[in-house]
């Protein structure tokens, strides 16, 4: 039996149904779900046991007494642009800190969302190791949050008896539709280009970067949920933080390129400046060092953007499916 918090959310959605596939169903779901209805269709379909509100689930786990085979915290406040600081210590740092603790006194396995966001400007490198971690000076609150976490948890004297803190890239994939502003540019070039014709993309505002080129590690969602069940499966006994990207940083005009090809249209690409709220603080380049996983044990291919953009155009946006 496992618990997966957020699990409405974009990625929780995607590795419920992945588990579903593998005959999991053995689920306690955990999310807002009386607040933000615009997320029930990730979760149509799906096998699961029951659904506990967020704000109940400690008081429901105390009453039920859950027999836990692991824990996936993937709920969290994830929007880049919000300030407010008491909503990311409430739900990012004082809900995971219980999480934690309850999972390190019932001894319960840990898998949980950090983010690449903890890197900021990348001043320090992409590598995985504890040692940089009270180094980094991520570039706004939802980073800072994370980052934060991550060290209270290396701080601990007592812990889950497997945990790994996942540091997501950029994600994209299926079940994100209720993202807004905050979903993948493979999504919003998909509803432009199928709107217009054309994809508009952030000009550089800096001179060492043309336009489109700004990189990133884009990685398929599919990839994230293979890690995910694979290090509560296996258990690789080097617990801590790991980076969870491909290894490889690609432009936004890639992406975008690729997002024509998958939906057979001639390539039409124009730029426009990046929004001042977040102009300052934007990341030109992230690319994960993966070699702690690798070494750890895991040997799967990740996808490939074409791939990975391919799929998620041919299967999912294209037909209007969730996964």
């Amino acid at each position: 039996m496992y618990v997966i918090t957020g699990a409405a959310g974009f990625i929780p959605s995607a590795l419920v149904a992945y588990l579903n596939e593998r005959g999991v169903a053995d689920l306690i779901l955990v999310d807002d779900f009386v607040h933000y209805q615009d997320k029930t269709p990730n979760l149509e379909g799906k096998q699961f046991l029951q659904k506990v509100e967020r704000d109940d689930f400690f008081t429901v786990w105390d009453r039920e007494k859950w027999p836990l085979t692991g824990v996936y915290h993937l709920g969290a406040r994830t929007d880049t642009a919000e300030t407010n600081e008491a909503i990311f210590d409430k739900l990012n740092l004082e809900y995971s800190r219980e999480i934690w603790q309850r999972c390190s006194t019932q001894k319960i396995p840990l898998v949980y969302a950090s983010s690449a966001a903890t890197y900021g400007l990348g001043e320090h490198g992409y590598e995985d190791r504890h040692d940089v971690v009270d180094q980094l000076e991520p570039l706004n609150a939802y980073g800072r949050s994370k980052n934060d976490f991550d060290k209270w948890a290396l701080d601990q004297a007592t812990a889950p008896p497997a945990w790994y803190g996942l540091k997501f890239f950029n994600v994209y994939g299926p079940n994100e539709y209720h993202k807004g502003r905050m979903a993948s540019v493979i999504w919003h070039t998909f509803r432009q280009v199928k709107a217009t014709g054309a994809m508009k993309l952030f000009r550089s505002h800096r001179a060492d970067v043309a336009d489109g080129h700004q990189q990133r590690d884009f990685i398929y969602v599919m990839d994230l949920c293979k890690v995910m069940h694979w290090l509560m499966d296996k258990q690789p006994p080097e617990y801590g933080l790991y980076n969870l990207g491909t290894g490889r940083a690609r432009t936004f005009l890639d992406l975008a390129k690729a997002t024509f090809g998958a939906m057979n249209r001639q390539v039409d690409i124009g730029y426009v400046d990046t929004p001042a709220d977040i102009r300052e603080k934007y990341q030109y380049y992230t690319q994960a060092d993966m070699s702690k996983l690798r070494q750890a044990g895991y040997t799967e291919p990740f996808a490939s953007l074409e791939e990975g953009v391919n799929a998620y155009v041919t299967n999912y946006l294209t037909p209007e499916r969730y996964y």
